[in-house]
């Protein structure tokens, strides 16, 4: 994986980050090439030996309900997917390939360098119903938080589809692992998404990451560093 420089991200990522009135906005889009480099080959090698029972490049791994499938009344049916419950029981899963998996948790580990998430699986991700759930959901959590999202949103989704062409998306994916072993479930945090915008054409997938909490004290009344490091755009 290779992080490609985007100035139109850059800007942006001043927008999707700020503090105000006890509440932390941290967001960021990001841009990565999925064509290996020889450290990431590697590294390919050991997940696909992690794997339960190892791993072929185009094995198929189970993949967990999206969060828009398991917030749905019973006995609805999504995307050609049978939902029997509104805990997911019955949904028919989508599938995710060792190769595809791979090139997720890479841009995790490059994006979050402080963290190694080489040991993720598939029921850690959800591939999205469609883009306009995408949309709506981000720009939902957005518009309360940042002034004057009405009018930095085309900027920014324009941006993203020059970057990614949405149209040709093959899929979007996203992280939702449970809060045990999410290593951004802090204390303090009131909501957060991490989406992968993945177009196998041209071999690239664009992150868009952000989540928002609220600043406080522990008990001893010492502050209680919230950071998110992020990465510096120059």
């Amino acid at each position: 994986m290779k992080f490609l420089e985007n100035n139109k991200f850059n800007v942006l990522n001043g927008a999707l980050s700020s503090e105000c009135e006890g509440y932390r906005l941290d967001g960021r889009l990001e841009s990565y090439s999925c064509k290996m480099t020889s450290s990431d080959k590697k590294l390919f090698k050991n997940v696909m030996q992690g794997m339960d029972g190892g791993s072929g490049p185009n094995d198929l791994h189970a993949l967990s309900p999206p969060q828009s499938v398991l917030s749905r009344s019973p006995s609805r049916h999504v995307s050609g997917h049978s939902l029997s419950s509104d805990d997911g029981a019955g949904y028919l899963c989508d599938t995710i390939s060792t190769k595809s998996l791979f090139y997720l948790i890479s841009t995790l580990n490059d994006s979050f360098a402080e963290y190694d998430f080489s040991d993720s699986k598939g029921n850690e991700f959800s591939k999205e119903p469609n883009l306009q759930s995408v949309v709506t959901g981000i720009d939902t959590q957005l518009t309360p938080v940042i002034p004057g999202y009405d009018s930095l949103k085309p900027d920014m989704w324009a941006a993203i589809d020059e970057e990614i062409s949405l149209a040709e998306c093959d899929a979007i994916y996203s992280y939702n692992p449970d809060l045990s072993s999410d290593p951004f479930g802090e204390i303090g945090q009131i909501w957060g998404f991490n989406y992968f915008f993945y177009n196998k054409k041209r071999k690239r997938i664009v992150f868009f990451s952000c989540r928002y909490s609220t600043n406080y004290l522990d008990l001893e009344g010492e502050d209680e560093s919230m950071t998110w490091d992020t990465r510096q755009q120059i």
